[in-house]
């Protein structure tokens, strides 16, 4: 049993109430996680805004590990890029706390969602834009890339007044998945189940979404997929 008189108990106590305070200033954009590097294997001793899924008790996560194992592991890592676990982009700050003997006890990260701030970048680039003419595609003669089609989802959330791909309509969802067909992106490989993730639907929605409608060309019949199947229309 821990004792609540300790330093190390008491810095903890403090830092609970910063994440508990900044995480409910920023509902839902910030994620404040408090950990407590004494206990690793169940470092997670606050969070708010949970936009990881994580849980208190959950254990550290890799720089968390690498604060205990390094005594000379920096105070404050500040704006590091992050991803969340189904994909969204994040800017993540880790700030180490040490007790009086200068040992690592505690650290506060902060994961902020960036996606919403993407897609209004997006909106407001797309917003700006000016064509003096129409103009052919652009043909891409390189892979496509997870990043590249994230970025393509986005775009087209944004273009359909969602602040992200998850918000789509089904119809729409229908129509990201064939566009990103049509361009080349589900030629990357794990295409589909991150495509998945991104539209939080399940890996079957999304070949469900690629089979051919009645009357539709079929422009891509026999198309490998990433993970080996053929996209053959009716099946």
């Amino acid at each position: 049993m821990r004792d609540p008189l300790s330093e190390d108990e008491l810095l903890l106590r403090e830092a609970e109430k910063i994440v508990t305070a900044i995480g409910r200033m920023f509902p839902g954009l910030c994620e404040v996680v408090l950990h407590d590097l004494r206990d690793p294997e169940h470092a997670v001793r606050a969070i708010e805004s949970g936009l990881s899924g994580r849980v208190v008790g959950d254990p550290a996560t890799e720089i968390g590990l690498a604060r205990i194992q390094d005594p000379d592991f920096p105070d404050v890592l500040q704006n590091y890029p992050n991803r969340f676990p189904d994909g969204r982009p994040a800017k993540s700050t880790s700030i180490g706390i040490r007790n009086s003997s200068g040992a690592y006890v505690a650290a506060i990260c902060l994961n902020l969602d960036v996606s919403a701030l993407g897609a209004a970048a997006a909106a407001l680039t797309a917003l700006a834009r000016t064509e003096a003419e129409e103009r052919p595609p652009a043909e891409t003669l390189r892979a496509r890339t997870l990043d590249e089609l994230r970025s393509a989802a986005a775009e087209f959330a944004t273009a359909r007044g969602s602040v992200s791909p998850r918000g789509l309509r089904a119809a729409d969802k229908r129509e990201l998945v064939r566009d990103l067909r049509d361009r080349g992106f589900l030629q990357v490989k794990h295409a589909v189940p991150t495509l998945g993730e991104i539209l939080g639907v399940s890996r079957a929605t999304v070949y469900n979404h690629l089979r051919q409608a009645p009357g539709e060309t079929t422009a891509y019949a026999g198309a490998s997929l990433d993970d080996g199947r053929r996209a053959v229309p009716g099946r």
